[in-house]
């Protein structure tokens, strides 16, 4: 059993080597995300966390999405993403957070809706870093789970085979999010996106 504190250097390694051309290397994947923050269906004033914020790149749609008097926030526990988020500007769409998603320092029950890019395959623990995102977010809030492409697409980008163990599979998926506080209502994993919705049990 590692320790969390390994699973936060590999993450934070992993992230940090990527974070200053990270908006280069995906330039396309604006309106993938547009799309997937619009599934949410957030109104004006609502409350949201972007959780694993990375260089922030949902948080101008997030903004949009809520207008002025909504709050907007961006975790990350990688500090280089969060300075790219400032250096690309994104700070001024929303409040950035040096935080994990193992332990937010959020109040309960506290947002609307959580949006997470890219966020299941790093969570070291997903069944209780799903239950902490569950934590902060009121009953009948949603979580929005996405990638700008699939599950198939992504594991030949990166020269691998899906396996059935893979947690974004609709089967494991599924099953995670009910253990932990979530009840899905909507799966997608087609080659242009992988979204899954699910809203807060309770």
């Amino acid at each position: 059993m590692r320790s969390m504190s390994n699973d936060h250097t590999q993450v934070q390694e992993f992230f940090t080597a990527r974070a200053a051309d990270w908006d280069t290397r995906f330039p396309d994947d604006g309106p993938a995300y547009g799309s997937a923050i619009a599934a949410l269906g957030l109104r004006a004033g609502d409350r949201v966390l972007d959780a694993g914020c990375g260089t922030g790149r949902a948080l101008p749609p997030l903004r949009a999405a809520v207008g002025p008097s909504g709050v907007v926030l961006g975790a990350d526990l990688t500090p280089a993403m969060l300075a790219a988020a400032v250096q690309a500007g994104r700070n001024r769409d929303g409040h950035l957070l040096l935080a994990d998603v193992a332990g937010l320092p959020l109040r309960t029950e506290s947002l609307d809706a959580v949006f997470g890019a890219g966020l299941i395959a790093h969570l070291p623990h997903p069944a209780e870093n799903l239950r902490e995102l569950a934590r902060v977010v009121r009953p009948g809030g949603l979580l929005a789970l996405f990638h700008p492409i699939g599950r198939a697409a992504l594991a030949a980008r990166q020269g691998r085979q899906i396996t059935p163990d893979d947690l974004r599979a609709e089967s494991n998926l599924r099953p995670l999010l009910a253990g932990s506080g979530w009840r899905m209502t909507s799966y997608v994993d087609e080659d242009a996106r992988f979204l899954a919705l699910a809203v807060r049990e309770g």
